[in-house]
Parts: structure tokens; sequence; C-alpha cells
């Protein structure tokens, strides 16, 4: 049995809620609180406060868990609803006792119980808070028995399907030595506190933070089925128990103690709407962009920059690195209902909504790769109106690549990372001061690009003059005439001199026009020169430059105008450069620059490959992330792929919209090249062709994907990273 004293495990995550910096929104999102009164049914209460799951610790000691059972709406129709088709029970027997991957009962674990004013069991452990996950909360209601881990970061124990899942899939999937591993990081037995222990609390508490709606008639077993079939969610967690077996060893922290970063996010989602009845289930393309947003009261205007904060500090001997981000994003999307009917809704449907990550800890590996299981806040929009909307952001597993530090007071120069979130719209409704939650509006499915520079102030253009850039993109364009949909990347050489940039790029497009046809075109080629300028930010002490980049066609725009192509954002020295493409005249994407490198290609080494692709058919479209797929380069010419993907299909015909499925193919074999210099390179297999270049230290690849299978034009762009 593993405990500790009740009062380190709040502690630390309430000085971590407090880390952060910068002169954004960051702060803010650190410090909304969760806001749900005690005993409140989550489904009567929206919160912008709030990852999704609710919070009831008021009236609840240091060392007490306050305990909701939850089954599938088949087991009690007529209890009452809550989240997820689900419906709260009082059970009939609980139980809490030590465990092992068996999970059997090894003995009951000292506790007292309770019940509260609204009728929920309170449970006190005598000898303090579990931490590790061999303390199990059993309940049973009639014939079903659930289970959950006692240790829980918000200490409010949902048991439910969700809590049963991840006990099954979890525990029973180590063997006994790492098991004891994990107990003995807990407990720390190496001597040195063990950051790692923290990751059952987290993941006991995100994993409700999922909202998958559980079929209103299911059972237990028709539940664990449709959440193990769900790729998302099962990743997540297997990702997350691979994690855990990390000891105090791999527990590292950024040289500098607090980092701020310019956040260049780029995401594409597919979906399906129902929130206007003559489109109800109508697949439906989105693109959202990072933008800065303007705010404007009484006292002046402000502006909110999309944003990252790495954290380290010691907390009870602990080395700490902590999490904050709030990236404000515009989105459009593209309704592609059956009969090729297409609806767009361009950024002006859709007020500016923000992508903020719950502040947290992560474990830094090797000082190159970045791990935490991040939660994701809710927002609304449309207060006020006539429709109130609530957006629904599912957490994600984030292993990002970080660079070494140029000395011991800076941070990393970047974090790069992709990955996956489902969520959904949901319709408000005001009752009093509560917002009640109604219709889902919309179900999707999202793949992320996010690149994080570090922030420089004083920050000079004149370190990028003179200097040559390998570049790529990826940008997608919705309209409703002659072609609906265009995918768009392309892949050339930047020369940069002054604020001029002088290019050769190579353009690939995948487009469906009006009546549904898909059609491909290799033979664009773009040769312009465009303009770049710093855009000076409005920050709490005055106007500066910290790395901000316009991007425009001829004339520089101004410091607080929209430019032609996009805001970016370049590293202190220059050799990494990216932009949120914003209503260019190809469309809404990412576009990432690298300094050109006369080192010679890596001939080996293991790659994390994260990213996009994007398919069509005449009658499907494709969403496909890269979820953490290996590149492995074995020599000079050879490499292989390892694929692994999260697919959502939409069929065009039948309007329906697979939730996210998990794949993981064959190896694929690929010819690898690196004879064109100046870090460009391709690898090719029998139809796919990835192509583009590596950085000087040799450890990230960009690369924009081409390839046809079974009729699907297929075209993306990815990023892949070294594995330590």
């Amino acid at each position: 049995m593993r405990l500790t004293s009740g009062l380190i495990l709040p502690t630390v995550f309430l000085l971590l809620s407090g880390c952060g910096g910068g002169d954004d929104a960051i702060t803010g999102a650190q410090n909304d609180p969760n806001d749900f009164a005690n005993g409140k049914n989550p489904v009567d209460d929206f919160s912008p406060g709030s990852t999704g799951d609710s919070s009831k610790t008021a009236g609840l000691e240091a060392n007490e868990v306050r305990i909701t059972m939850e089954v599938p709406g088949g087991v009690a129709p007529d209890a009452e609803l809550t989240r997820r088709n689900l419906r709260i029970v009082q059970p009939d027997r609980i139980s809490v006792y030590t465990t092992n991957t068996a999970l059997q009962n090894l003995g009951s674990v000292p506790v007292s119980t309770r019940t509260d004013d609204n009728g929920f069991t309170i449970i006190a452990f005598d000898e303090g808070l579990p931490l590790g996950p061999d303390v199990l909360i059993d309940a049973s209601y009639g014939n079903v028995r659930l289970r959950a881990l006692a240790a829980d970061a918000d200490r409010d124990v949902k048991i439910n399907p969700f809590s049963e899942y991840l006990v099954r899939n979890t525990l029973t999937t180590y063997t006994p030595g790492q098991f004891q591993s994990i107990l003995d990081c807990v407990d720390d037995v190496g001597g040195e506190l063990c950051l790692n222990k923290y990751v059952w609390s987290t993941l006991a508490d995100q994993v409700h933070d999922f909202e998958i709606d559980i079929p209103s008639t299911a059972n237990l077993t028709s539940a664990l089925d449709l959440l193990s079939g769900r790729g998302d969610f099962a990743r997540y967690v297997s990702a997350m128990a691979d994690y855990a077996l990390l000891d105090e060893t791999s527990s590292g922290r950024i040289t500098a103690s607090s980092a701020d970063y310019n956040s260049v996010f780029f995401g594409v989602e597919l979906g399906q709407t129902f929130l206007e009845s003559s489109l109800v289930n109508s697949g439906q393309w989105g693109a959202r962009t990072a933008q800065e947003e303007r705010l404007e009261d009484q006292y002046g205007v402000g502006y909110v920059y999309p944003a990252l904060t790495l954290t380290s500090f010691d907390a009870f001997n602990i080395r700490v690195t902590s999490l904050a981000s709030d990236i404000p994003y515009a989105r459009e999307a593209l309704i592609h209902q059956a009969g090729n009917d297409f609806f767009l809704r361009g950024s002006e449907q859709w007020d500016l909504n923000t992508h903020a990550s719950s502040p947290g800890a992560a474990t830094l590996v090797a000082d190159t790769r970045l791990l935490a299981g991040r939660a994701l806040y809710q927002s609304i929009t449309g207060r006020g109106s006539s429709r109130i909307i609530g957006w629904t952001r599912n957490p994600y597993y984030l292993d990002a690549y970080t660079s070494e530090p140029v000395s011991d007071t800076t941070g990393p120069d970047r974090v790069v990372s992709g990955y996956f979130s489902a969520g959904k719209a949901i319709e408000l409704e005001t009752s009093g001061e509560e917002l009640k939650r109604k219709e889902t509006l919309e179900n999707h499915y999202l793949s992320v690009l996010e690149l994080d520079l570090l922030r420089q102030r004083g920050f000079s253009l004149n370190i990028l003059d003179g200097r040559d850039y390998n570049v790529l993109y990826l940008a997608t364009q919705f309209s409703d005439g002659a072609t609906p949909v265009t995918f768009e990347t392309g892949l050339g050489d930047w020369r940069i001199s002054g604020n001029t940039i002088t290019q050769n790029q190579l353009l690939t497009t995948v487009a469906r026009d009006a009546s549904g046809a898909v059609s491909t075109d290799n033979t664009g080629i773009r040769i312009e020169s465009w303009t770049l300028s710093n855009r000076t930010s409005r920050l709490s002490d005055g106007d500066a430059n910290i790395g901000r980049l316009n991007l425009d066609v001829s004339t520089a725009s101004g410091d607080f105008e929209q430019p032609d192509l996009g805001v970016g954002a370049s590293t202190p020295d220059g050799s990494l450069l990216a932009f949120n493409l914003d209503d260019s005249s190809f469309g809404d994407g990412i576009l990432i620059a690298a300094a050109q490198t006369s080192a010679s290609a890596p001939t080996s080494g293991r790659y994390r490959l994260q990213g996009i692709r994007l398919g069509m058919t005449s009658d499907s479209n494709q969403l496909a992330h890269f979820d953490n797929a290996v590149l492995t380069i074995g020599s000079t010419v050879l490499a292989t792929l390892d694929p692994r993907t999260l697919d959502v299909v939409h069929t065009v015909g039948d309007e329906t919209v697979t939730s996210p499925q998990l794949n993981e193919g064959d190896t694929i074999s690929l010819a690898y090249d690196s004879s064109a210099g100046n870090g460009r390179v391709t690898f090719t297999g029998a139809s796919m062709v990835l192509e583009g270049f590596f950085t000087s230290d040799q450890d990230q690849f960009y690369l924009r994907l081409r390839d046809t299978v079974s009729g699907e034009e297929q075209i993306g762009l990815l990023m892949a990273t070294r594995i330590p």
C-alpha cells in the first residue's frame, strides 16, 4: 500500500497552478478555478475554468475523497442523467483494498466512511491519501461492479466505465517487476523524490475529461468495448501507462527557471455537424490557426499573444517542469453534404476561441523529449447571444521535442509537437447563474501541429539577413465556388536579404470540385518575392520586439495590422522560423523554414513522426494523424517507417463520420536520398513520397507527404524528431 500524508500532492499542484509568466493570458488560464459547487451534477453547469470533469472538493478534509458512481443507461435507465449518457447511482457496496497486476484483493486499506449532505459517500484514508496505482475503490450496484484508482488529483473520484477501463488496461499490462518499480517510484525508494509518482493522480483524473458518449442503452461490456475502440482514448491510456515506467533518473528540468515561447499552431479537423437542421449529420472540414487577440476596455487596449510557458522549480526536492499555454485561434469550416452540396462557414461565423492547457507537470527526458498528459480547458462563445456554445477538448499525450539549451540561463529555443484531440460543440442554456448542457452541435476530431519558439526581447531582423532557408508549408482553402476544397503543400527555398524574401517553391495540390470529383496537380511553382518584418508586441511594460514576424506579399504591414499572408515567429538565433498562414491567397495553414545546412545527413537514428495527412476520394474525406509513429534511418540510403495513425473517415453518401480508429500497419521500407544537399532529403516507398529537409543538429526533419492509396489522394505535413 502506497500512501502519503495527503499534504504534498495538493501542495505540489497548487504550486504548479501558479507557475508561468509572459505578458499574455497564460497566467489567467492558470488561475481560472474549477467552479463547481458541492454535489452539483456536471450536466447542469458548464464552466470555462474546467477541463470537463466536475470537482466537488468542498467540505472535504485533506485525507478524504468523494465518490460518485456512474453506470451506463442500460444498467439504471431511470437514474439521474449526467455527462456522457451515464447515470448517477448510489452504490450498494464499497470496498477499498490494495491490488496487484492480476487485480487481486490483497487486503483492505484502513478507511472510514460517511455520507455528506447531498448523499455522496466520503472516504477518509486513515494513513493518508494514496498516490500509487495499487489502491482501488471497488463499488457495486446490483450485479454491476466498477473500480477506480483511489489516487485522483482532484479527490472527486468517479467510478464508471472510464475508470474501470483504466484499471483493466493499465495494471494488467505490467510485469510484476515493472509494477514494483512503479511502487518504488511512489515510495521514493531510491532516496530522491520521484516526480513520476504523480502520473497516477493525473491519469485517474484526466480519463474523466474525455467527452465520449456511451450509448443510452449500453451495458458495462458494450461501454468498455466502445472505449476500447476509441483510438484516441485507448492510445492516451496506453501512452500514460508507459510514461509511468520512467523513474526518478529520467526526470529532468529545463535549464532556465522560466522560458516563454511564441506559439505557431495549426489544426485541421474533420467532424460532423448538427448545428443547422437542414444540414444535420453532414460532414465538416475545419481549420484552426493561432491568432493574437485584441482586448479593449475603459483602461486601454491589450493583446493576448499565442504563447507557451515552461517553468522549472524544486518542490519538496522534486525537479518539476510545468507547462501552461494559451493560444487564441480563428476557425473556418466547410460543410460537405450528401449530393455534394457545400456550405462555407468562414472565420466571421465563429467567435475567436482559445486553445488553453491546464497547467501541470511534465518530464524532460535526455534534454530532448518533453512528456506529459495534457488537459485542455473548456471554453464558451456567444455569451449574451441567442446561441451560447460550449466547446470541449479531450486530453492528449504530449511527446514533444526540445532543443538543447545554449546556456545555463536560457531554456530550449524550441518545443516541437504534434498531437490529436477530439471535442464537441454543445448548446448551452442559461439557468440563473448556471449554463446547462443541451444538444450536441458538433463532433470534431483535430490533428495539430504546434511549434513554440523561444521569445527574445529586442529581437532584430538582422539575424536573418543574408541567410538561406529550406521551407515547406501545408495550407487548406475552403470556398463556396467551383472548387470548394483545396489542400496545398509547397517545398523549396528562401533567400532573405534585408526584409525581402526571394523564393522558389514547387507546389502540389489535392482538390475537390463542386461535382465532388477529386484531382491532383504537381506542376505548380511559386517564385514571387515576399516581405518580412518585425511584428512589435504590446506588453504590460511597453512595446517590444520579441521574435514575432509579419509575412506580406510586398508592403510590410504595421505592428497591429493584418498581414497579407500571416504572422509567425523566429528562434533567437534565426535558425528556425514558423508562420501561421491566415487568409492568404492560398489558404490557412502553417509554413516552416529552417536554415540550410552543409552538415551531412543522418545515417542512423530513430525519430518520432507526428503530423497531418489529408485524403479524399469521390465519396469520402479522411483525416489521419500520425500518432508517434517511428521513422528509423538505417544507412545512407535506407530507412523504415513503422506507421501509427488515428484515422477519421467521413463517408459522403451515407453522411457518417467515424470516431478515431487506431491503425498500426506493417513496417514500410523507404529509399533514403540526401544527394540534393543543403539539408534536403527524400524518403520514397512503394507509392508514398516524403520530401523535405533536416536541421543542422540532425535532430529534426520537416517533410511533406504525397501518396495515392486505393484511389484516395493523400497530402500532408509531418515532423520527425529524434528519440534519445
